[in-house]
Formats: C-alpha cells, structure tokens, sequence
C-alpha cells in the first residue's frame, strides 16, 4: 500500500497534529495541565461546546448557517427548568426542551426552505425571539434550588468510571458521524451543501435536506441545554450566550482537518476539544481573560482562509 504524500497528510491533518501538539506543550508546562482532575473537567467542558458545534455543523452541511443555537438552548434550558420548578418529571421537563429546540429549527428550517428567507437572517430572528420567550418564561431571573436527582443525574455521575457527560458526547458525536457518512440522507444532505442546484437536478429532495439539516441543530441545541441545566441545576435566558461563537470557532476549525474544505463531525468534535484545552491553558498560564476571545478571533478567521485556500485549490486543480 503506497504511502500518504507529506502534502496530502499536512493537507488532511496538519491542524488536527498542531491541535495535538498544542496540548501535549500544555501538558507539559502548564501548572496541574495534565492532572487527571483537570482533564476531566476539560472533557466534560468540551461535551457541551461540541454538542451544540455538531448541531451547528449539521445545518453548515446543507450549506446553511444557524445562529440562533445559543438562544435556543437558553430557551429550551429555561422551558426544561421551569416545568422542573413545577413539579413536572424530569422526564417531561426533558422532553418538553428537546420538542421547544426541535420545533424552533423546523420554523428556521421552514422560513429558509418556504419563504426564502436567507438563513443567516432567518436564524438572527429566531435568536431575537428565542430570548424574548426565555425572558418572558423567567422573567428575568434564573431558575435555581433543589433539583431531582433524576434530573441532575443525566449530566452527573458516571457510568463504569466514564462520566455521564463524556457518554453523551460520544452518542451525539457517532449518531451525527454515522447520519451524515453512511446513511442516504446523510449523503443527500451533503450533495445539497456542495452543489444545491445540482442535488436537486438529480433528484434530491434539496428543501427537505435543508429541513432536516435546521431541525437537528434546533434539536442538539436542546440536547445540550438539558445537559448543561442538569449539570448547574438552574435555568437562566442567557446561559447558553457564551457557546455561540466557539461552536462557530469549532465548526470552522473542524474543516480544516480530516475532510479539509467541507464540515465534518469528527473535525468538529476535535476542534472543541482543542478550543476548551486551549482556554484551560491560557487560564493555567495565568493568562488574561481576554486573550481567549483574541485567540478565538484568530481561529476563526485562520480557519476560514485556510478552508477557503483549500477549496480553491481544489477547484483549479492545484
């Protein structure tokens, strides 16, 4: 079997090994960086930024853009807290939050597919009225107190030694992997985010993919939300606020690794990882709070231009 050419194998993973060398230099520097405490708070950390960066990848897959995740995770957090408060099961506390994030992505999924409404806007505006709802549903205040354990267990707690939360992740992360690499629609969806005319020419049901593609980012960004409230046992309307630009971050820095140019999961997934190790280390380092948000705007961007310095040698043959 030939090998990788060094061009082919800087091109696919040059960013995933950087990623891997950048926490093995934490690792090895950093006060307590490598401690098993440390690790597994950072894991446990990045369950929740991947989640929702999966489901912000989805939608990226059929070449649409949500930015209404955070908020609707605030919203399906507080809806989740709120039938807590009232006695509710956590069952149906839980359940009520997943329908709340997956009937949002249908209406953003609906608006961009029926009243052509471009997603960047369509989502803007479920992110203004997601924040409302979740204001009005708190009034303004958290929700906090004694929480069931049924509930708090879902985030807490390990299985076998393996925390719950790092459970979860690896459900969302192989049900997301296996959905968008070995299944039909999966596949579809993709052809839809790289060629939209074409897909549909050949058959695809494009407006469906696009459909589908909304309501699991509205869906894992309640998967998310319940996670985290069950992790904090309170409920705010802004809590989720913070994760929307590193979700972006990870989506990005994902297509630059192991599929560069297009969104993948397992990029994704990485790249949240590396992000979250990254801030734990800046913080170890005794670094400013703000080089995180400086540091995350180089991501951002850098893994723009590198993604789009990909695609454009892939389109002329370079």
């Amino acid at each position: 079997m030939p090998l990788m050419p060094l061009r082919t194998i800087v091109g696919r993973f040059g960013t995933a090994i950087a990623g891997l060398g950048l926490i093995l230099f934490f690792a090895a520097l950093a006060p307590n960086f490598a401690s098993a405490a440390n690790l597994v708070n950072v894991l446990n950390d990045t369950a929740f930024l991947a989640i929702l960066a999966i489901g912000f990848t989805l939608s990226f897959t059929v070449a649409e853009i949500d930015l209404s995740i955070a908020e609707v995770a605030s919203l399906a957090a507080v809806i989740c807290g709120w039938l807590i408060q009232l006695g509710q099961p956590a069952l149906v506390a839980a359940g009520s939050a997943l329908a709340t994030g997956c009937l949002l992505g249908l209406v953003n999924g609906w608006g961009v597919t029926v009243l052509r409404v471009p997603s960047l806007i369509m989502t803007l505006g479920m992110a203004a009225i997601a924040k409302g709802l979740a204001y009005k549903v708190t009034q303004g205040v958290a929700f906090v107190g004694s929480w069931p354990t049924s509930f708090t267990g879902l985030a807490r707690g390990a299985v076998f030694g393996v925390p719950n939360l790092l459970i979860w992740l690896a459900a969302v992360t192989l049900f997301a992997y296996v959905l968008v690499n070995w299944t039909r629609i999966g596949a579809h969806m993709s052809a839809t985010g790289e060629a939209d005319e074409a897909a549909r020419r050949s058959g695809i049901a494009t407006a469906r993919m696009k459909l589908a593609g909304m309501a699991l980012s509205g869906l894992l960004a309640s998967v998310m939300a319940v996670l985290l409230a069950a992790n904090l046992s309170s409920a705010a309307p802004s809590m989720a606020g913070d994760y929307l630009l590193y979700a972006i971050a990870s989506a990005l820095l994902g297509m630059t690794m192991f599929e560069p140019g297009k969104p993948n999961i397992a990029g994704t997934a990485f790249a949240a990882f590396v992000l979250k190790a990254l801030g734990n280390g800046l913080v170890l380092f005794g670094a400013p709070y703000y080089m995180q948000d400086i540091v995350l705007g180089a991501v951002i961007v850098g893994s723009v231009a590198w993604s789009a310095g990909i695609m454009k040698k892939a389109a002329f043959k370079v």
